[in-house]
């Protein structure tokens, strides 16, 4: 079947931007969340470096490299960062924003409706709510923490985990053995399989160290002129914050089907082409990229339980996958 020229999903993940706090760690629950958290400023510095790229030309790098730029980290009297977004899980996976070709539509949702039958969101439900209690969205907040706790909040409970009892790279072997983590699965996939949504709040608690640097998103600014600030840190109301994409990219790092020839491979973010840009790599380029397993799956209906997995968690990633630029 021929491939639409005009084809979008929405997210079915929504996710806020999220904010972050500085406070201190209380091996108390209760207490800590009821104690008073302070917003993360921002603060500006600005240094003489040395050159440390690599260059053909050696003539200038005994000259100063100066920087100038934002910078962010926890009070002197502070031990603890707090990290705090909100996340929307959204059903009617099989309505699509726009696709101007009604026959692929139908097609198209047709396979959702057996994939919603046969499998159930089960699969990626578990893998979801994996990297939302080990706290994968962290990124460098993570690393060193001394003690790292994750809340869920629902309308009407709340979850506390242990984020070290869930190892970031042991996805494959995920244990179902909690009672809390098999709710929060269950309401993940709630939200997914049904024609309206869950909503639940996610609190982290990273025990960092007493003035230790913390890493808001840096915002993206091009051409920026030559003497002017070239690092711009990511502030909501003068609150340090990570962005949304930022986020949603941990949470849906769930791809270890990209290579069937390993029997282990490390976690990578869902994308068409499995593009992992940090590395200049693109996993899924050929025949399992998402559009060729789509026609596959729509054409034949012959593509393993993996691939199905990870075209949907495709359609749930979002995006304009139209056959035009």
């Amino acid at each position: 079947m021929k491939f639409p020229e005009v084809l979008a999903f929405s997210r079915n993940l929504e996710i806020s931007d999220a904010l972050m706090h500085s406070g201190v760690w209380n091996d108390n629950m209760s207490e800590m969340q009821n104690s008073a958290w302070q917003p993360i400023e921002l603060h500006e510095k600005r240094n003489r470096a040395t050159h440390s790229q690599y260059s053909a030309k050696d003539a200038d790098k005994s000259k100063s490299n100066l920087s100038w730029g934002d910078d962010a980290a926890l009070p002197h009297d502070s031990n603890t960062l707090k990290l705090s977004f909100s996340l929307k899980i959204m059903g009617s996976l099989e309505d699509a924003t726009a696709c101007n070709q009604p026959e692929f539509q139908l097609a198209l949702s047709k396979i959702i409706e057996e994939y919603r039958a046969s499998l159930t969101f089960e699969e990626l439900s578990r893998r979801y709510a994996y990297n939302l209690v080990n706290g994968r969205f962290l990124w460098r907040n993570r690393v060193g923490a001394e003690s790292l706790k994750v809340v869920i909040i629902t309308a009407d409970k709340q979850w506390v985990f242990n984020s070290y009892d869930y190892p970031l790279n042991e996805m494959d072997t995920i244990s179902n053995d909690t009672k809390d983590y098999n709710e929060l699965v269950n309401l993940i996939q709630s939200g997914l399989s049904g024609d309206s949504f869950e909503y639940i709040e996610v609190i982290a608690y990273a025990k960092i160290g007493k003035g230790q640097r913390v890493w808001p998103s840096q915002e993206m600014v091009l051409n920026v002129p030559a003497g002017e600030k070239s690092r711009i840190l990511f502030a909501i109301n003068d609150c340090a914050a990570m962005h949304s994409e930022k986020i949603g990219n941990a949470i849906r790092t769930v791809d270890t089907w990209y290579n069937v020839d390993q029997a282990k491979v490390l976690p990578i973010a869902i994308e068409p082409y499995g593009s992992v840009t940090t590395k200049g790599e693109a996993h899924r380029r050929g025949n399992n990229s998402f559009y060729k397993l789509l026609a596959k799956w729509i054409d034949k209906n012959n593509i393993t339980e993996q691939d199905k997995h990870y075209v949907i968690a495709t359609l749930i990633r979002g995006g304009v996958f139209g056959g035009k630029d």
